[in-house]
């Protein structure tokens, strides 16, 4: 998609009401896409940034609210509301995702199934169900990975196992879905604390051995994606570490 063709495009955006998905959904509808924000459970974040940018174009936002692991008819559900709303997918970014440790002495069958599904199964299954549409407008996924799923953060053993999954999944798409459809990844590293946060002796750590010296902000990884989506089209099966470079550190 070059850039000039950006506008009335319509994207799918997981997890996209608040923290980097929000940044997403404003830099993609800026340069005049059309969005469908799913949610889970921030309803009053994910209303106030649809009324945000349906003020600036008026119809051009729609929320689908839902449990992402509720199974495969809901993938299939959000994506249909998305062509009832606008009559095509072009994007689908796979945004949302779940973050907590699970030492393996302590670690259970709930929290696997829940990092798992979040991060990896439903990627695949709602590509699977966007697919038809995606190849219709020779269109995009971009997934979110991690720069754990590379070297392996101490604690979070089945997180990184999941985000290994993304990188791969990221690939093997890639080859399933082309010549039509461009399949690549963004690898944040340091851009948004957890939102369980990290006391200051362990932010200045992740700091100390990131190559910047600094954390990002989530810019930084909107503007990413947004230049797979518009200006990377001979781009497929890649995986973009927004890290300031800690991963050579890892």
């Amino acid at each position: 998609m070059a850039e000039e063709t950006l506008s009335d495009k319509v994207a799918i955006i997981t997890g996209g009401a608040r923290r980097i998905g929000a940044h997403i959904g404003r830099a993609l509808h800026a340069r005049g896409m059309r969005l469908v924000i799913h949610y889970r459970s921030s309803r009053d974040t994910a209303r106030a940034l649809q009324t945000e940018l349906n003020q600036a174009r008026p119809q051009s936002v729609q929320l689908v609210s839902g449990d992402l692991l509720a199974g495969a008819d809901f993938l299939r559900h959000l994506v249909s509301e998305t062509v009832k709303a606008f009559g095509r997918v072009d994007v689908l970014v796979n945004n949302a995702s779940s973050f907590y440790p699970t030492p393996l002495e302590e670690a259970t069958e709930k929290q696997w199934e829940n990092l798992i599904g979040t991060n990896l199964k439903t990627p695949f299954f709602l590509a699977q169900a966007a697919a038809p549409h995606l190849k219709a407008a020779q269109g995009c996924i971009v997934n979110m990975a991690d720069i754990y799923g590379d070297l392996p953060l101490k604690r979070y053993p089945i997180y990184s196992a999941a985000k290994a999954g993304v990188i791969m999944l990221t690939r093997s798409l890639a080859r399933e879905l082309g010549p039509e459809v461009r399949v690549n990844a963004i690898a944040p590293g340091a851009i948004m604390w957890p939102e369980d946060g990290l006391d200051d002796a362990a932010k200045k750590r992740v700091i100390a051995r990131t190559v910047l010296k600094r954390t990002g902000v989530p810019g930084d990884v909107s503007r990413a994606v947004l230049f797979l989506i518009a200006d990377g089209g001979y781009i497929t099966g890649q995986v973009i570490r927004v890290d300031g470079g800690r991963s050579i550190f890892l």
